[in-house]
Parts: C-alpha cells; sequence; structure tokens
C-alpha cells in the first residue's frame, strides 16, 4: 500500500485526486530526506512549531450529531 493510499484510508485525504476539478492528480516526488524537508520549510518559514490546532474529524465519518457539554 502506498503512502497515498494509507492518507486515503486512514484520514480520509484523496491526494490523488484534484480538489478544484475532481480529476486525476499524478505525484511526480516524494521528499522524505528530513534534512531537505527543514530546508524547504525554512525557506517557506514554516519551521517555527506553533500552537497546535484543535480540528474536528471529517464529516462524512459519522453520521451522528455530537455535543460537547
Amino acid at each position: 500500500m502506498t503512502w497515498a493510499q494509507r492518507l486515503k484510508r486512514v484520514s480520509s485525504i484523496d491526494i490523488e485526486k484534484c480538489e478544484k476539478c475532481g480529476g486525476p492528480v499524478r505525484i511526480i516526488a516524494s521528499i522524505e530526506d528530513p534534512d531537505v524537508i527543514q530546508k524547504i520549510l525554512q525557506h517557506l518559514g514554516l519551521d517555527q512549531p506553533g500552537d497546535p490546532q484543535n480540528r474536528s474529524p471529517p464529516v462524512d465519518l459519522t453520521d451522528q450529531q455530537t455535543t460537547l457539554f
């Protein structure tokens, strides 16, 4: 199973489908070297940890409405 298939299965994220048109997306590269990833994040100014963002589960994972407190 590829990492793209795992993302789709576990997190309901389909990176092989265009969000705008729904057409197929071809993966042309996968950067896995931590040093290269760090350089890219530094260049983009995204290397500083921020406050973690809480988020709700995807709507399509449950058909039940849940309320906290």
